[in-house]
């Protein structure tokens, strides 16, 4: 697979054939969940068309990239093996890249996984397992795609304790590290604090609030928060909305995390999420950002 590298990655995230200048503007990564049983939309879309309809929907509303995820990450899941990942994720996966000129993004913590998805037309592996030694950084570097690492603390309940920001700046250090021992180049890694993994409420807020202090910390870097209609939304309010209205306070947290840096944002919601971002972009550039 061509891909870009060297002086044209120069101020951007690459992945594949794709480039993505950081600062210019938000990216909204839409969410696709082949899945039965992930928490927010689970089995609407496991059926191959009717995965391909919601992403051709997503497409139409302004996303810049579609995420597929095969296996749910919500607490308590099932985990499920790599080859039953795989047989989810191929047929969608396939048929996007005949369907779709935008970038695709896969969500496994499997290598295997990983290197059979950029073969068959995928440009980013998001790597949710918050590992660093499962050998995912050698997988980008060998096949060109971008890497999202996230920070997964002690996996997806919330059991955080101390500083998370300070947490999450030592992972990133490590992973950047191990990035470079891979041989995979930072303009080709993008950075999660892992919205609701290994974190508290207070943690989660926190990681947005003062998300310029990372950033800061990685100039050079992409940033993706991904915080679409999970509980630290819903902690915030009194009664606590249900995951199906928690679309205006997943825009307020957005928002605050674009503010201070985000240069991807992983939604559910890509109409309202699109309008909100070029919003945001706008009053950056009025401040000065």
């Amino acid at each position: 697979m061509a891909f870009l590298g060297g002086a044209e990655c120069a101020g951007a995230f690459c992945a594949g054939a794709f480039r993505f200048p950081l600062g210019e503007r938000a990216y909204i990564m839409g969410i696709l969940n082949v899945t039965p049983d992930s928490f927010s939309d689970g089995g609407r879309y496991s059926e191959r068309d009717a995965a391909l309809r919601h992403a051709e929907d997503m497409e139409r509303a302004g996303a810049d990239i579609l995420d597929i995820g095969a296996q749910s990450t919500r607490p308590g899941h099932a985990p499920v093996t790599a080859e039953e990942e795989w047989e989810r994720l191929e047929p969608v996966l396939r048929g996007l890249r005949e369907q779709t000129a935008l970038p695709l993004s896969v969500d496994t913590y499997y290598p295997a996984v990983a290197a059979a998805a950029v073969e068959a037309g995928a440009a980013i592996i998001n790597d949710v397992s918050g590992s660093l030694e499962n050998g995912m950084p050698r997988v980008a570097a060998g096949t060109g795609a971008g890497l999202v690492m996230m920070h997964a603390g002690g996996g997806a309940d919330d059991t955080g304790e101390g500083d998370a920001v300070e947490a999450v700046r030592l992972y990133f250090r490590r992973a950047m590290a191990a990035a470079a021992a891979a041989g995979l180049p930072p303009e080709r890694v993008c950075l999660d604090p892992g919205i609701g993994f290994g974190k508290d409420r207070h943690g989660d807020l926190a990681l947005a609030a003062r998300l310029g202090e990372l950033t800061a910390a990685f100039p050079e870097t992409a940033f993706l928060v991904g915080a679409s209609r999970k509980r630290v939304i819903a902690a915030c309010c009194s009664p606590e909305p249900p995951v199906g209205g928690r679309l205006a306070g997943t825009l307020a947290f957005h928002t605050v995390a674009r503010w201070n840096g985000a240069h991807i944002l992983r939604v559910h919601d890509v109409a309202q999420a699109v309008q909100a971002a070029r919003v945001t972009d706008a009053l950056r550039r009025a401040a000065g950002k």
